[in-house]
């Protein structure tokens, strides 16, 4: 289910709006998806942003803010039955999906945990028996299982195999234009990308791993040469990033 906002003023319903877009703007101005013709909002107020079946608030600077269930925000990840107020108005949030992302993932810096495979074609495969001894990596990034023929006497042992995992950072790297060379580690749980008003995107880390989703612009970005379309696309180890004429690399920090 898509979430919605139901508008009101002084208990009256006004209109009912599905967040059916990556971006949704409210503010006084008549270019905004929620427009709200009172001088106590301002021309942007605020806007709503959605990945996947979540969603969050952000205050655009307003003059007059914005509070959810009456505590002033800046940004602020919606839960179903949220009451955003903005001057005398009323947006309800309404969202039956139950999220399995965290408010936290939004701000804090991320680490992803995937598998050791992912990097080291030498880990054992699960399900895999035996005896098995942890060693680390060089760089000390990841464990990895080696498998040996006798229980080790004195060091750690593993029966059957887990899937080995390691503890990984991603970034992207500019690849032209005056800023190329230029690296941005991904440490928040959503980075926009791109030129607003030209072609805008957005990084976000799931459980599942780092997606790209497009949200502003005639056209979407490229991944590997291929265009993205509307649905977010996982992003792999080197992927290849164009975006309002720049290109990036994204890649897992070890």
């Amino acid at each position: 289910m898509t979430g919605k906002l139901i508008l009101s003023l002084d208990g009256e319903l006004i209109e009912e709006y599905s967040l059916n877009k990556e971006r949704v703007r409210i503010g006084r101005k008549p270019d905004n998806d929620v427009v709200i013709n009172n001088l106590a909002v301002s021309s942007h107020h605020a806007e709503v942003i959605t990945i996947g079946h979540d969603s969050f608030m952000e205050d655009l600077d307003s003059t007059n803010g914005l509070s959810i269930n009456g505590v002033a925000v800046k940004k602020h990840f919606l839960k179903n039955n949220d009451v955003i107020e903005i001057g005398k108005y009323v947006l309800k949030y309404l969202n039956d999906h139950v999220s399995q992302t965290s408010p936290e993932d939004f701000e804090k810096t991320m680490i992803l945990r995937a598998p050791v495979a992912a990097l080291n074609p030498q880990a054992e495969k699960p399900g895999d028996t035996g005896y098995f001894q942890k060693v680390a990596s060089q760089s000390g990034a990841y464990e990895k299982l080696v498998k040996v023929d006798a229980h080790p006497e004195g060091l750690p042992v593993i029966e059957p195999a887990p899937v080995a995992r390691a503890v990984l950072l991603a970034a992207i790297q500019i690849l032209n234009g005056p800023n190329a060379g230029k690296e941005l580690d991904l440490v928040k749980g959503l980075t926009t990308l791109g030129k607003p008003g030209v072609q805008v995107a957005v990084l976000t880390r799931r459980p599942q791993g780092f997606f790209i989703t497009h949200v502003e612009g005639a056209s979407f970005p490229v991944v590997n040469g291929e265009a993205l379309g509307n649905q977010p696309r996982q992003l792999q180890d080197h992927d290849l990033i164009e975006l309002a004429g720049v290109k990036m690399e994204f890649y897992f920090k070890n």
